[in-house]
């Protein structure tokens, strides 16, 4: 038995949890449920995953004591918005976490790209499309998945993994925890945060009709607007200046040639990462 419980904000909404020790996927689990026709509204959350994985199938290591939790809606609004819910859960992620790092502990962006200066304060810090950095280096990722509910509606599934204890090692980029950032926190501390903070940002989000506010709050934490950038689109990289993300949360990079171009889909590099991509 696990000891996660759902923020309050959370129970009041009428959420549902389901929690384990130890799980294969919290999204796998998530999108059976939504193939057995659960309504909605439900989280799974777990202290570990053994067969975890992130965007385009890739491995998604979740050692014991770090948070893999997923979030199974249903929503309401039209299915040309649901990927307006990965920047939701960007929100929503980025509140829970500055409620638990220590303040003034951090200088957040990738590689400098924040254009923060060295020893300034700083903030966490959001990489589009669905990542979360601290202090420049990954400490949780967001996956959205989507499947049709026996009753046709689109179901959408939301994993979030969040390196509480520990870091991957031998990635291609830095990763961190929130423990290597001075905050001991333990996953249920951060699962409850986060399902709170979730039920706020939903709520903003307002069935598709708050997706600009949302949108807004996403660029004033984001990392790299203003810096350049590299978008590596199945090997083929285009360079230019991270300018905003347009209305449908699209990425606008300013091209040498000053075209405006809008990315849908991509590894966005920034900084010395983004001159090394070749």
């Amino acid at each position: 038995m696990t000891s996660f419980v759902l923020g309050g904000s959370a129970r009041a909404a009428g959420y549902r949890l389901r929690g384990f020790d130890s799980i294969g996927s919290t999204n796998t689990e998530a999108l059976a449920a939504a193939g057995a026709g659960d309504p909605g509204g439900l989280w799974f959350a777990a202290r570990q995953q053994t067969a975890g994985r992130g965007r385009r199938g890739r491995h998604w290591e979740s050692p014991a004591g770090n948070l893999a939790a997923t979030l199974l809606i249903v929503p309401e609004a039209d299915p040309t918005l649901a990927a307006t819910l990965g920047f939701v859960a960007g929100v929503a992620m980025n509140r829970a976490l500055a409620q638990l790092l220590p303040a003034g502990r951090l200088r957040i962006g990738l590689d400098g790209a924040d254009g923060t200066a060295s020893g300034a304060p700083a903030r966490i810090a959001l990489k589009w499309p669905n990542d979360v950095l601290a202090d420049g280096a990954k400490l949780a990722g967001i996956l959205l998945e989507g499947r049709k509910a026996p009753d046709g509606r689109q179901a959408v599934v939301i994993g979030f993994g969040v390196n509480v204890v520990a870091a991957p090692t031998g990635l291609p980029y830095p990763a961190t925890s929130l423990l290597e950032l001075g905050a001991p926190e333990s996953a249920e501390r951060v699962f409850a945060a986060l399902s709170d903070s979730w039920v706020e940002a939903f709520r903003l989000w307002d069935d598709g009709r708050g997706v600009e506010a949302i949108l807004e709050e996403w660029r004033s934490a984001a990392a790299g607007i203003g810096a350049p950038v590299a978008i590596n689109q199945n090997g083929e990289v285009l360079r230019g200046v991270f300018e905003t993300i347009d209305g449908s949360g699209r990425l606008i990079v300013r091209a040498p040639d000053d075209r405006r171009i809008a990315i849908t889909a991509g590894d966005v590099h920034f900084g010395a990462t983004a001159s090394a991509q070749s």
